[in-house]
Order: C-alpha cells, then structure tokens, then sequence
C-alpha cells in the first residue's frame, strides 16, 4: 500500500489520454496536441483557465501482454487543481473527440491502484444493485451511502468485516 500511494502521489498530477493515433503528436508536439484536444472540447475552460502543460510523453501501456501495445500520451499539469478541473468537466461532458475519434481522459493512476480499483467494481455494481449509492472514490476507496450513515472502505477486508457484521447489507 505505500508503494502504490507513493507511486500515485507521483501521478497526482497526470492525465492519461487514450485513443489518440499514433503519429499525430509528430507534426505539432505533443503539448501543442493536448491544447488543439482541449480547445476542440472545451474551448470556454481553455479560455478561462491559462492552462499550461509542465511536461508531456507517449508511454506503452504494458499492463496486458496478450493485447496489443497501445502508447497513450500523459500529461503533467503544474498543478492538481487544473487536473481536477479537467476531468470533472470531462466527466460532466461523458465525450471528448478529437478529429471526429472518441478519445477517453482519465487521471494516471498505478498499476496496483488500478488492480485496487478493478476489485471494488464487483463490490461496486452488487451495493449499487441494493440502492446503497456506492461510489469509488480516487485512488481506490468504496464509498457506501445508506439512510443513515456513510461508510468508507480503503480495501475489501475492511469492506468484508462490515458487511458481517452490518445486517442491512
């Protein structure tokens, strides 16, 4: 656990964009490829905010080796904040183009937060079935809202212990 929260205290400020062909980043860069994608969509935000890029790369995504190898590109922003603001507009819009290509936008996370935040989607979709408004929150936390009360769970142990000992569940 503190491997992966040091690793994603690292990510904190990345973007992961997925989707984007290889090669386009050639011509133009890929800090100049990350303003077009954000003017392309979100042309009030890029007006408002000076956003700026401190540092930008094409990576292989080596997590699956029976899947071909597909570079995203990571984004570091100066700050958490213009991160933050991004994907919760990206969120709110559910669609990013970029030259009429759906693209995804997500925060950088680690391998293991991301294998962390895989396991909560079964427990996820089962609290979700019971009307229990789960959430998951970042990196990799459940969030459960009953009537009453909400609850927290870092990992599915602590998660298993309550639902023993919780009847409403």
């Amino acid at each position: 656990d503190n491997l992966r929260d040091l690793w994603d205290n690292m990510k904190q400020n990345n973007i992961q964009i997925i989707g984007v062909p290889e090669g386009e980043e050639r011509e133009q860069g890929i800090e100049n490829l990350f303003e077009e994608i954000m003017t392309e969509n979100f042309l009030n935000m890029t007006k408002e905010l000076n956003i700026q890029v401190q540092e930008a790369q094409r990576v292989s995504n080596k997590k699956n080796s029976n899947r071909p190898i597909i570079k995203h590109i990571i984004i570091k922003m100066p700050n958490v904040k213009d991160k933050e603001r991004i994907l919760k507009t990206v969120k709110e819009r559910q669609l990013v183009i970029y030259k009429n290509i759906p693209i995804r936008m997500s925060a950088d996370f680690s391998t293991g937060t991301l294998q962390a935040r895989k396991d909560c989607q079964e427990i996820y979709n089962v609290m979700k079935n019971r009307n229990l408004q789960p959430q998951i929150l970042d990196p990799a936390r459940l969030l459960i809202k009953t009537e009453d009360e909400t609850k927290s769970f870092p990992d599915k142990e602590k998660l298993n212990k309550f639902i023993i000992n919780e009847p409403i569940l």
